[in-house]
């Protein structure tokens, strides 16, 4: 790990099982930085004009920012998911907390890229101890989500105290009969020893997981620690997360309501900036905007 960077990207195609690794080029890091700058550079040299949400070249890309994992600073637990919608047939993007963004980092990568379709379900597993990455058959475990992440974690941790260096990305039986599924991302409570679940949930990110005939996908990193990424400047971010979980802390309650409400909460927050897309974005804003806030 170089400066927050793996330098290097996952590819797999379901069609014909093909597993690769692909560089980051400085020029990537220079223009796109990371996140959703890599899924979208990666998303544009998968598919065409032509492409749609249901064929095999389109991909579904899952990936992380330099900062991912730097475990001090609000929000570095996030992934980012990039695909063509079922929902508006353009690209969506839609981030997901949990610890799949830190644990993808520390088995040696900065992305996740996911093309073709499986002719029967699998399940992707990336051991990034064991340095391997499997395709596997999976016809016999759960489809729902909350079950599945729960098997998946029993299956592949190694005893209890690993759980925590586990993560399984899931989608349930509803993602395979609606545009609007979502992607479940889990991670080990270990205060409640369970696993638990965080979601993608727009775009539709869980039908286009299905239709690709993925179950689920684990990944599986022992030893990430806050530092593990090698910040370029680990005091300037110390002194940035300082700063920025104080205004967290002091001024939430009066102004988001994150901790208490939720991302609900944000509806309203953004009818009062203009900011609400309304009508496909041609407004802002909606004078009935607080029957679907929080």
């Amino acid at each position: 790990m170089e400066r927050g960077y793996a330098n290097r990207t996952l590819y797999i195609n379901l069609t014909d099982a093909t597993i690769r690794s692909k560089p980051v080029t400085e020029e990537m890091k220079r223009i796109f930085t990371g996140g959703r700058g890599f899924a979208l550079w990666l998303l544009w040299n998968a598919v065409s004009g032509d492409t749609r949400w249901d064929d095999p070249e389109n991909e579904l890309i899952i990936t992380n920012g330099p900062l991912c994992g730097t475990l001090s600073y609000p929000g570095t637990g996030k992934s980012t998911v990039v695909t063509l919608s079922p929902l508006t047939h353009s690209v969506l993007d839609s981030n997901v907390g949990g610890m799949f963004g830190p644990l993808l980092k520390g088995a040696g990568w900065d992305a996740l890229e996911i093309q073709g379709k499986a002719d029967r379900d699998v399940i992707i597993v990336i051991d990034g101890d064991a340095g391997r990455v499997t395709i596997e058959e999976a016809p016999l475990e759960e489809v729902n989500a909350h079950i599945l992440t729960r098997q998946l974690t029993e299956m592949y941790a190694r005893g209890e105290a690993d759980k925590r260096n586990l993560s399984v990305v899931a989608a349930g039986h509803g993602a395979e009969h609606t545009f609007m599924g979502c992607l479940n991302f889990s991670w080990y409570d270990v205060r409640r020893k369970e696993v638990r679940c965080k979601q993608a949930g727009r775009g539709g990110t869980g039908r286009v997981f299905r239709d690709k005939g993925l179950k689920a996908i684990v990944v599986r990193t022992t030893g990430w620690r806050a530092t593990s990424n090698h910040p370029a400047n680990p005091e300037l971010i110390r002194r940035a997360s300082a700063r920025i979980n104080k205004e967290i802390v002091e001024l939430d309650d009066q102004q988001n309501q994150m901790r208490r409400v939720g991302t609900p909460y944000l509806v309203e927050i953004m009818n009062d900036y203009d900011l609400l897309p309304v009508h496909n974005f041609r407004y802002g804003s909606h004078p009935e905007a607080h029957r679907i806030a929080s």
